[in-house]
């Protein structure tokens, strides 16, 4: 299937610093892509240029197969910074200010997007009068007029307290139920783990790695097992075939097999007729935040 997004080689400069670094990767439709990487990996310039806000210095990328015009724009909608609304109007009134000026949705598509976003009970609601969720919820709502097949946010969670990100979270993954394809900029672990389909890890510029979050975050299996008698447990274990290497955690101890080759059943069956009742089993995969650091730390 063709993908929605194709990136070919994006480099950037600002002056002497390199802000992209021949950066290729493309975006399947219907996922939720998520661009990881710390501040000043380069991820808001790389969401400035596929949308035509600033040029690239080489490279391409192409929207549909297409190379971006007017109208693959027209089914993009974006968030790329703080919501830009009139504080003393409603949603409502912000909604139709946005309309005009971007040319997308009608008055009856602003009463739609109030509805996805939870907002229909405040829409004649002032604008000040909103939290920061409800403020960064209108935004996505804006970005939503005119029913685009895409949508792309700048760290679409930033600034919010635990509720705020909540409820954003959960939007986004509503608006992927509903056959959206989202891409999400983030320097937040959690926030692409819990809601991402598929990433692509940015350090300075350069592309670390891309691909589904599954196959980015694990390259191993991880098996951690316990038993009363953890020095025995530890000499069992030691003869299991298969396992490159093993390492005590607590009580527990970790076994690390190449990815896709763990055989729990043969582990229990081996332990117990070894003497060893395991009393726990657990097949783990490695955390985003210990792959992250492993691909980002120098």
């Amino acid at each position: 299937m063709q993908p929605i997004l194709s990136i070919q080689g994006i480099s950037k400069n600002y002056g002497s610093i390199q802000a992209l670094n021949n950066v290729s990767f493309d975006v399947p439709q219907g996922c939720v892509f998520g661009i990881l990487g710390p501040n000043g990996s380069g991820k808001t310039t790389l969401l400035s240029i596929i949308l035509d806000i600033l040029q690239a210095r080489s490279g391409t990328y192409t929207w549909f197969g297409k190379p971006g015009s007017a109208e693959t724009r027209r089914q993009i909608g974006s968030l790329l910074e703080t919501p830009n609304f009139y504080h003393y109007l409603s949603a409502v009134d912000n909604l139709n200010i946005t309309h005009a000026i971007s040319g997308r949705g009608d008055a009856a598509d602003i009463d739609r997007v109030l509805e996805i976003v939870k907002l229909s009970a405040r829409k004649k609601s002032k604008f000040k009068t909103y939290s920061l969720g409800m403020k960064q919820r209108l935004a996505i709502g804006a970005a939503l007029l005119g029913n685009p097949d895409v949508l792309v946010f700048d760290e679409p969670t930033n600034g919010l307290d635990p509720v705020g990100i909540a409820e954003i979270r959960e939007l986004i993954k509503q608006l992927a139920r509903d056959g959206k394809t989202i891409i999400m900029a983030s320097h937040l672990l959690d926030e692409v783990e819990k809601v991402c389909t598929h990433v692509a890890i940015l350090k300075k510029g350069n592309l670390l790695t891309a691909g589904p979050v599954d196959e980015v975050l694990t390259n191993e299996d991880i098996v951690e097992v316990s038993a009363q008698d953890t020095t025995r447990l530890k000499e069992v274990l030691a003869n299991i075939k298969g396992h490159t290497h093993l390492k005590e955690e607590g009580k527990s101890i970790q076994l690390f097999f190449p990815i896709g080759t763990a055989n729990m059943e043969e582990i229990n069956r081996y332990c117990f007729d070894q003497g060893i009742t395991l009393n726990q089993l657990l097949l783990k995969k490695k955390s985003l935040e210990t792959k992250f650091f492993e691909l980002t730390n120098d």
